[in-house]
């Protein structure tokens, strides 16, 4: 036999065998995007964009022997993934591939803009239409990196760019924080060009408001948009994970009139990138970071997950509506549906099992509860579970993880919730604000799968979380109400189908 082909028998054998393991870890979650890779950490989704009918999706991997790369999978769907060749890797005017976007560029060629890892900010643009073959620009580094004593040293941060195309003129805005001695917090810093080689340094894009932000934040892997008749900069901050600022952009300035986060301590909700699809969708993905040592990531063989991706809209009264695609309605499988449960003060209302993978949705009318709670993934004598909770009085909906797991693996780290090794504290309640109107219902789809968990909430909020069960039996369903009864209008589960392709 050929090398070749004994080389070939080999990879399809290895492939299997990784494919039977990825099978068996009721950890790896089955229709949440997944890395093909491995270990993937950082994860950050980047140059998200829709192209030919098809939802591109690069992210940050690391390959031995290249470091930083940009993995690359197409969709057609937003559910199944084809898993293409890496797009990108270190060489050519950099030293590693970091945060970037996609844009089209004036001819309509995609372009992606990233980091140049100790050079500064590169582009290269695709050669095909299916996005495989990308070539860099031998302008690299279009943006250096500023050196040490020169005026730009002093004036901006060169990191995590974002591009967009406005008339005929190109904007970039890259992540940073005050680089001033006498001010502190968060900014971005705006550029512009003609021709996307050569860029005008302008000036800070926004003021930061220490009322909602830290003086040790940044703004990190921005994401600049319109979103009805606004703008909004989606990014993180690496102090406190996913958020946005919501204002008016006019004159190359950007006024933030709202600050929201979208993690909280113990949350794990990160790098949000998105894309305007076909049919005018705002669509965004995250890294959702995980919660197990480095040890135990490298035990299971992978690392690095995707939140869903959800749809994000303003609504006439200036609310932002955040919502799982439509589209992952298909994977639902085997429904469960009950109606008018009334939830009695301590009472636990069991449900059915519904094993790893499954959606939720409830419609509740909190009545006269303190409490309205949903346990999840419980063991039958409570060692393991964890309890999503809405407090009408507090305005709030938290997701307690302190039991999710016995595992002495597992730890979220706050703030930093991407680096547990630098940052070991263990915070393991997460809670948002969520105020219902007066005579609005608890609306609550809550997905899980198998250790990411996402509740979303009437429409406008979402909380994220990581939990990792480690008995058989911690699959149990189950409603309670505290200080008072509530009142189940509707109840509808569902499995939910495999999507992920590894």
């Amino acid at each position: 036999m050929a090398d070749t082909d004994l080389h070939l028998e080999k990879l399809i054998s290895d492939t299997r065998e990784l494919r039977a393991k990825y099978q068996e870890d009721r950890h790896r979650p089955r229709y949440h995007f997944c890395t093909p890779e491995g270990l993937c950490r950082p994860f950050d989704p980047n140059g998200a964009i829709f192209w030919r009918d098809k939802y591109h999706l690069f992210y940050i991997v690391q390959i031995e022997g290249h470091g930083h790369c940009w993995g690359h999978a197409s969709s057609i769907d937003l559910l199944h993934w084809r898993i293409h060749p890496v797009a990108l890797v270190p060489g050519d005017g950099d030293e590693g591939i970091f945060s970037g976007c996609a844009l089209l560029d004036k001819d309509g060629v995609p372009t992606i803009v990233y980091l140049g890892v100790n050079t500064g900010i590169c582009i290269a643009r695709s050669t095909d239409k299916d996005l495989l073959h990308w070539e860099k620009d031998p302008a690299n580094p279009v943006i250096p990196i500023p050196r040490e004593g020169t005026p730009e040293h002093t004036q901006y941060i060169v990191h995590d760019p974002h591009v967009w195309l406005e008339g005929e003129t190109y904007y970039a805005i890259l992540n940073g924080r005050w680089n001033i001695a006498e001010k502190k917090g968060d900014t971005a810093y705006l550029f512009k060009s003609s021709d996307l080689i050569h860029w005008k340094y302008l000036k800070p894009f926004y003021e930061p408001n220490p009322a909602w932000t830290d003086p040790e934040e940044d703004c990190a892997c921005p994401d600049f948009f319109p979103i009805g008749d606004q703008h909004m900069l989606l990014c993180i901050s690496h102090y406190a994970g996913a958020r946005y600022y919501l204002g008016r952009y006019e004159n190359e300035t950007f006024t933030p009139e709202r600050h929201v986060r979208m993690n909280w301590p113990g949350g794990t909700m990160f790098a949000p990138e998105s894309l305007l699809d076909g049919s005018g969708r705002r669509v965004f993905w995250g890294w959702v970071c995980g919660g197990r040592s480095k040890e135990a990531q490298e035990a299971a063989g992978w690392s690095g997950v995707m939140s869903l991706p959800r749809v994000l809209s303003l609504e006439r009264d200036g609310t932002v509506s955040i919502e799982p695609v439509q589209e992952i309605e298909r994977l639902r499988i085997h429904p469960v549906s009950r109606e008018n449960v009334t939830l009695d003060d301590g009472v636990l209302v069991p449900l059915d099992s519904m094993g790893t993978a499954w959606e939720l949705a409830l419609d509740v009318d909190p009545c006269s509860a303190a409490q309205v709670a949903v346990r999840i993934c419980c063991s039958p004598d409570g060692a393991e579970g964890t309890e999503i909770t809405y407090d009408p009085a507090a305005g709030t909906l938290s997701i307690d993880f302190t039991a999710s797991s016995l595992s002495p693996e597992v730890l979220w780290p706050w703030p930093h919730p991407h680096s547990r090794e630098e940052h070991p504290s263990d915070d393991r309640v997460q809670t948002a604000p969520l105020h219902l109107d007066t005579g609005e219902t608890l609306q609550l789809r809550i997905f899980m799968d198998g250790s990411i968990l996402e509740v979303f909430a009437n429409g406008r909020q979402c909380v994220t979380q990581r939990i990792y069960p480690t008995r058989a039996d911690s699959t149990g369903i189950g409603l309670l109400a505290r200080e008072g009864s509530a009142h189940v209008r509707t109840l509808d589960a569902w499995e939910m189908a495999a999507a992920n392709p590894w």
